[in-house]
């Protein structure tokens, strides 16, 4: 096990899954380069979700994992505003604060505390399933904040659907990716979209 701080409790995921890939450089903050792994978690209905895991350097040379391991991670979900290409594209990850191998069964569990910072979408799907998505402000340590977008389900939806723009939410999901096709210069491309899944939520009384 390599732990690098205690975890911050508004924003907190445990992943356990399959490492699918070598971790590559991912930027330098500070003094300290990142480098960043896809983890491979399967849900009940063995559906695969490919998480982006982001760890230091120092964590990774304390661990010497490589593709096809299984372990946990314990850390935040973190967003960031990608403009290095056409528009702004959000960007979705996990940063890790605690890792380690394990031979437990796949796991992934998100808890969050944050501020609703758009009016929710509500919708039905073709299928007749009842859908609300928010967008989470939810804040870091040190002033930033991490924008999550979350789905909800059901009555769920329903009752998030009635929820405003600055309404305290603490919630309980999972972080999920899911393929989709974008159209771009006539022709169909494949884009993956993060987002949390809401098991439950509920209203902070402020």
């Amino acid at each position: 096990m390599v732990c690098v701080e205690e975890l911050w409790t508004n924003n907190y995921i445990e992943l356990v899954g399959t490492l699918g890939g070598k971790p590559e450089y991912s930027h330098k903050s500070r003094k300290d380069r990142f480098y960043i792994f896809p983890l491979e978690v399967e849900r009940l209905s063995g559906t695969i979700d490919r998480v982006n895991v982001v760890a230091s350097e120092n964590m990774l040379n304390n661990i010497e994992i490589s593709d096809g391991d299984k372990i946990y991670v314990k850390g935040e979900v973190r967003s960031f505003n990608n403009k290095s290409g056409k528009g702004s594209k959000l960007v979705i990850t996990v940063l890790v604060r605690e890792m380690g191998f394990t031979d437990e069964p796949d796991k992934n569990t998100v808890l969050l505390t944050g501020t609703l910072c758009k009016s929710p979408t509500y919708r039905r799907t073709p299928m007749g399933r009842e859908i609300c998505d928010l967008m989470l402000a939810v804040n870091r340590r040190y002033e930033r904040s991490d924008y999550l977008p979350c789905i909800a389900w059901g009555q769920t939806a329903v009752e998030a659907s009635g929820w405003t723009v600055g309404t305290v939410v603490k919630l309980e999901g999972r972080l999920q990716s899911r393929n989709y096709i974008k159209v771009e210069n006539g022709v169909g491309v494949e884009k993956t979209a993060y987002e949390v899944s809401i098991i439950n939520a509920e209203k902070v009384q402020k």
